[in-house]
Order: C-alpha cells, then sequence, then structure tokens
C-alpha cells in the first residue's frame, strides 16, 4: 500500500537552526526512502531559514489553528499516517484526525521529553536538585496524555524512554526510542577532517531560542571562560548560533576573545576547524545535535552528565564529561592542549557515532514497527485503553472549545 504521510510541524523545518530542524529532516529522509507521499503542514508563519521542503517533492501546506478548514485539507489528503511535530501540535490537531481519519497511525516525536527539561530548568533557576518529583507537573498531564493519545511516541533518548515507564507507568508498546541517524563515519571521512595542530579555539554553537543554551553561554562567559582565558592566552572562544538575542549579542568582547559571531552559514564547517566545543549545558533533555555534530566532525568535546546524557550508552565519551565550572575549564584546557588525550577522544566520537547512530541500525526496525501497528491498529489501540479514553474526553471538550473559538474568531 502506497502510504499518505502527513507531518504536521510546530514549524517550518529549519536544519540549519537547530537540532529539531535536524531531527525533522532526518524522518523525512527515512520516510521518501520508502517511496511514501509526503505532505508538510505548519500554522508557523514562514522563515527566511525554513528548508524549502518543494525543493524534495514534498507538499507544503499552510494550517491554521481552530480551524475548520483544516478538516476538509484532512479528508481530501485521508493519510495512512500523521506525525505531530511535538505534544502541542497534537494537541490542537490531534483531536480533528482522530475524528476525520481514524484509521490514520499517529505517531507523535517528542523532540524531547518536554516534561523533563522544563522540571529541571525550574530547578537550576530555584536553585536547588533536580528531584523526580519536580516532573509531575501540568506541563507533564498534557505531554503524558499526548503520548498516550497516539499510537506510537518517538522518543530520542533512552534516559526519557525508562522516565516515562518507570514514573508515569507508560507501557512500552506504544514508545520507540529513535535517535538521531546518521552516516557512518569511514576511513576516507577520518582522512579529510584537519588534524589536532591544524585546529584551534574552543566552540558552542546552539540555537539561542533554545533556553538550555543561552544558559550555557551564560556558564561560559562567566565562569569558566576567565579561567580558561588564563591559561590559554592564544585561543579563543567562538559562539555561534541561530537567533541569538540583544543580550547575547552583548557578550560579545574582542579583548577577551570571547566572539559571540551569530548564525553559522555551515555549522559543520566552523565545527570541523575548531580544537575542543565546550557545552556546559546545565538543563535540558532529550540527545544534543551539536555534540553529535561535533563527532561527525572529529571535534572532541567537554559537556555536562546532563549534555552527554543517553548519548554515549556505555561506550567512553568523545571528550570528557564534568559539571562544575573549574572541573569543566581544568578538562578543556587539558583537552586543548594534549594531542594524545585529544586523538583518544576523537576515535570515541567515531566509535559512538558508528554504534549507536548509524542510520541502518534503526530504519528497518522502525518502518516495521510502523507497518506492523497499521496492520493490527484495531488491537495495538484497545491494548491502550486509558490512551482510547483521554482521547474521548478530549473530543468532548477541546473539540468544543476549538468550535467556539472559531465562531468567536468569525464574528
Amino acid at each position: 500500500m502506497k502510504q499518505e504521510v502527513l507531518i504536521i510541524g510546530f514549524v517550518w523545518p529549519e536544519p540549519n537552526s537547530s537540532g529539531a530542524g535536524t531531527r525533522m529532516m532526518q524522518l523525512i529522509e527515512l520516510f521518501q526512502e520508502q517511496n511514501w507521499n509526503i505532505t508538510f503542514a505548519s500554522a508557523a508563519a514562514d522563515s527566511e531559514y525554513m528548508f524549502d521542503v518543494t525543493s524534495i517533492g514534498i507538499q507544503k501546506k499552510a494550517i491554521s489553528i481552530n480551524d475548520s478548514g483544516f478538516d476538509t485539507f484532512l479528508q481530501e489528503l485521508n493519510p495512512t499516517i500523521v506525525v505531530f511535530d511535538r505534544f502541542v501540535v497534537e494537541e490542537q490537531f490531534g483531536w480533528r484526525v482522530a475524528e476525520h481519519c481514524p484509521n490514520a497511525l499517529r505517531i507523535l516525536d517528542t523532540i524531547d521529553l518536554h516534561t523533563l527539561r522544563l522540571a529541571r530548568q525550574k530547578a537550576h533557576k530555584e536553585k536547588s536538585l533536580f528531584n523526580v518529583k519536580d516532573l509531575y507537573s501540568d506541563t507533564a498531564k498534557r505531554e503524558i496524555a499526548s503520548i498516550l493519545r497516539c499510537d506510537i511516541s518517538l522518543l530520542i533518548s533512552e534516559v526519557e524512554i525508562d522516565l516515562i515507564q518507570n514514573y508515569f507507568k507508560i507501557d512500552k508498546s506504544i514508545l520507540y526510542y529513535l535517535p538521531f541517524l546518521v552516516d557512518t563515519i569511514d576511513a576516507t571521512t577520518v582522512q579529510n577532517w584537519l588534524p589536532f595542530e591544524e585546529r584551534k579555539d574552543f566552540i558552542f554553537i546552539g540555537n539561542f531560542l533554545h533556553e538550555p543554551n543561552w544558559n550555557a553561554v551564560q556558564f561560559l562567559k562567566e565562569s569558566i571562560w576567565p579561567l580558561i582565558q588564563n591559561e590559554l592566552p592564544q585561543a579563543s572562544m567562538q559562539v555561534y548560533g541561530a537567533y541569538p538575542s540583544q543580550k547575547v549579542l552583548q557578550l560579545h568582547s574582542v579583548k577577551d576573545r570571547f566572539l559571540v559571531l551569530g548564525r553559522a552559514e555551515n555549522a559543520a564547517a566552523v565545527v570541523s576547524r575548531a580544537r575542543v566545543v565546550l557545552a556546559p549545558i546545565r538543563f535540558g533533555a532529550g540527545a544534543k545535535g551539536k555534540l553529535i555534530e561535533a563527532m561527525q566532525c572529529g571535534t572532541p568535546s567537554v559537556t555536562t552528565t546532563v549534555g552527554a546524557e543517553s548519548m554515549n550508552g556505555h561506550l567512553p565519551w568523545n571528550g570528557i564529561i564534568v559539571d562544575d565550572a573549574k572541573d569543566i575549564a581544568d578538562a578543556a584546557i587539558q583537552l586543548y592542549t594534549d594531542e594524545t588525550l585529544w586523538e583518544s577522544a576523537q576515535q570515541n566520537g567515531i566509535d559512538i557515532v558508528n554504534q549507536r547512530y548509524v542510520k541502518p541500525l534503526f530504519a528497518f526496525d522502525f518502518i516495521n514497527r510502523i507497518l506492523d501497528t497499521q496492520k493490527n491498529l484495531e488491537a495495538h489501540r484497545s491494548a491502550n485503553f486509558i490512551g482510547a479514553i483521554l482521547m474521548h474526553h478530549t473530543l468532548a471538550s477541546t473539540k468544543y472549545m476549538s468550535r467556539w473559538i472559531e465562531a468567536k474568531n468569525q464574528n
């Protein structure tokens, strides 16, 4: 059967701006390899840096929230698979899909577990240790409800899978671990990397609309870079990222060699020239695209426990994992100056990518999971009775609230 896939995005994909954009393009590529028809829809405004999905044969559709015009579009398209990009998108459109295309497989791509990220962020701001009780928030109620309403929820982190199963008691039958999907790092790729002596400077790269990235750069500027700067007077700290605000740009200081350089036209190019990636992420969730990219570029990294969470499994890290500001600075200096350690870390990154993120490790099984779930959809949904209850009440409440908002907007 020729699949008709509808992806509903929170934003239009921006693979050069964020890990989430990269992840979405990997999913699209995976579906295209099956020769499935794909339509990408979003209620977001067009952006200067969005990827033109029509250039690779994907239909593009602008939609609106609280608009019954979406129902007509849905009925005409009649998708067999609907992918919701983040739980807030499923909240807005999931009930419409369930009502008008009840036999369509509903997939939620969580990107990262918002519940976990926001709980850690709250604990950090309150200067308290993160506790699992912090997870039980209003966001958790919404996100877990969305996971339950969907047939399959994709998680990019094994830690998040364990957390959802152990603390929220969600059955693993509706969860699926799908990390970043990348190409093998082969010998030719390695030969093209710049060697240790031809690289210089530290680099951080990340979308500044994402709060953990802004916090990490503040941490770098205030607590870490001054310690490194004193020991390595020839090195610079290069900070790249999409959508820097004025408060980010104000951190730029040529005198201190702390350079805020804005959006990188080619992220891989600048990461490949740097000697060390510095990513002191103090809160967050999911897997970090910037750290996968570092490995793909042969650039060792210094990051935190949260930064490396779930990424390397039982393999040694592509650098050093530490959490305290002084420890991060010491590790950065050591990795920057010790060629033997640096080369060992680089090899660790190759091993992590090739053993944990290469596309063939997951693609076949994931597609089979989709097809098997479709074949047994009625039984699959019957086994998820709590999800059926939540969808029933969503249809009975969200639906009529949305209809009321739509009517109000027309007056």
